[in-house]
């Protein structure tokens, strides 16, 4: 049996499939399967997955049932002590599972393990990676003001926690890994490698460009979770809900590239200050009022350009150098 299965759900990924199995090549651990759900691909995903030659890939084909059902269909086929997840189109650096294996293993008293994420762009070129959080333990608060763990990429879990967990919600089209991650953080606590391991892909395809399928799904999963939280737990709600409303104005300029754009960021971001008014005093607020503000007042074009210098001035991200097998992402 392999110590850890690694659980790939595919839909139509022939442009990156290739790419993120050669990441898992390249682990410093490598006692694992990784087990491919071909999730109805209709492109030429799976031609490509069976010219690899490695005991250690499994393909299952199965008709399109979405990217919730594609990951359960995954633990139902994994076999290892640990299970952990990666997107088709996500990479991961070399040392992931080595050090994420050795922090559960130090840390009897854990079930689930994350590192920090990193993004890229279509091209695998780095974009930015926010500042770290150090958050270990009990994380059940912070996951219900938000998915500061960024992607499904991430986790690496005990299996008999993840059996305890359930399964992931087949009716959720977003937000289905917070909704997962929540439920997990209610059964063991979490440790963190403090690294940028996980490098996520941002692409005009990806989910996080559907804002509108976004908000409709995070605010399911914002009432499921505090309706299944305790009672000293409820105060956290507003700040959850004020959370989201500032990421989904983030997401308004990020992917609606217009005047449009702009003013559903501004609408989102007064929905997150009456949520929460003390939300204005964090730096990402106030940096997002008046970049939108600026975005409002100038050109669109000459305003897009001179939020842009600004970020570059006084950037709010980490810049960091990634290896990624002989590759440098900067």
């Amino acid at each position: 049996m392999p110590v850890v299965s690694v659980i790939i759900p595919a839909y139509n990924a022939e442009k990156t499939i290739l790419e993120t199995i050669q990441s898992l090549q390249q682990q410093t651990f490598s006692d694992f399967e990784a087990i491919v759900i071909n999730d109805g691909s209709t492109d030429s995903t799976v031609e490509l997955l069976s010219k690899i030659e490695d005991s250690r890939l499994k393909v299952f084909s199965y008709e399109n049932g979405g990217l919730p059902i594609a990951r359960n269909r995954g633990i139902d086929r994994a076999t290892g002590e640990y299970i952990t997840f990666v997107d088709a189109d996500d990479l991961w650096t070399p040392d992931k599972l080595e050090l994420q294996l050795a922090a559960l293993q130090q840390h009897p008293e854990a079930g689930v393990v994350y590192s920090w994420t990193a993004f890229i762009n279509e091209k695998s070129e780095f974009l930015y990676a926010w500042s770290p959080l150090y958050y270990e333990g009990n994380v059940y608060p912070e996951l219900l003001i938000r998915n500061f763990i960024s992607s499904g990429s991430n986790i690496l879990a005990r299996r008999q926690f993840i059996e305890k967990a359930g399964k992931f919600d087949p009716t959720l089209k977003s937000a289905e890994d917070w909704d997962y991650y929540i439920r997990l953080a209610a059964l063991c606590p979490f440790v963190l490698v403090p690294k940028y391991q996980i490098l996520y892909r941002r692409s005009s395809q990806s989910m996080t460009s559907k804002v509108d399928v976004m908000e409709k799904y995070i605010l399911t999963v914002t009432e499921r979770a505090f309706q299944a939280a305790p009672p000293d737990m409820q105060y956290l709600k507003k700040r959850s809900l004020a959370t989201t409303y500032r990421f989904l104005a983030q997401l308004c300029i990020a992917h609606v590239q217009d005047d449009k754009g702009v003013k559903l960021a501004s609408q989102k971001l007064q929905k997150a200050m009456r949520s929460y008014p003390k939300i204005l005093l964090d730096r990402q607020t106030l940096r997002l009022v008046v970049k939108i503000g600026l975005m409002r007042l100038l050109p669109y074009n000459f305003s897009v350009n001179f939020t842009q210098f600004l970020g570059k001035l006084l950037p709010d991200s980490a810049t960091k150098r990634f290896k990624l097998g002989n590759q440098d992402l900067v």
